[in-house]
């Protein structure tokens, strides 16, 4: 009888355990804000964007520098777009829909904020990227994705401040701080 009752106890015990750790893991995915669903929603486009620039170096430029740059920028946005895309399905909320190309990418943030999204290159920024290559892609590349990734840095520096999910505000650090470096190279890259 004590075997029988302390098996039930233990049975009892892991299922209360597992029972915490699972609604432990659904209230963290549950833990959001408007202001995460924005930077995730706004960042999506704009990860896409940077990733679509950067695919473009590999028939534009010769420069290994900016072909590394650009393979970088694509391995480390790629996944955090997936990422986020994860998150808005987990929240209920929509993930903005790809363009098929950068030229039908729409520069407003899908949260419904009328301002553009910082560092959003417009249609004809792009249209003179695309138009380029050698030295001149590399001078355009270099000079918009600063640009590009200091828009990034303001938005993660938004959802730091006023995000309450910890995973988005955990990328938000992320994104600051890879692309930081990323500036720092870009300007060396420019002035050489």
């Amino acid at each position: 009888m004590r075997t029988r009752m302390k098996v039930a106890t233990l049975v009892a015990v892991a299922a209360a355990t597992l029972t915490a750790c699972s609604s432990r893991d659904n209230s963290a995915s549950a833990d959001y804000n408007k202001a995460d669903i924005s930077f995730a929603q706004d960042m999506i486009p704009h990860h896409r964007q940077a990733t679509q620039m950067a695919e473009l170096a590999k028939t534009r430029t010769d420069t290994v520098a900016v072909l590394k740059l650009a393979a970088d920028i694509q391995a480390a946005q790629g996944p955090e777009i997936d990422t986020m895309a994860g998150w808005l399905k987990t929240w209920g909320k929509d993930v903005p829909a790809e363009g098929d190309d950068m030229g039908d990418m729409d520069h407003s943030t899908t949260s419904g904020n009328s301002s553009p999204m910082p560092g959003m290159m417009s249609d004809n920024q792009l249209a003179e990227l695309k138009a380029s290559s050698g030295a001149e892609f590399d001078r355009l590349f270099l000079t918009m994705m600063v640009a590009h990734h200091e828009g990034a840095i303001q938005m993660a520096k938004a959802e730091q401040s006023d995000g309450k999910n910890t995973d988005a505000k955990a990328l938000a650090g992320t994104i600051r701080k890879d692309q930081t470096a990323e500036i720092a190279t870009m300007r060396d890259l420019l002035r050489s």
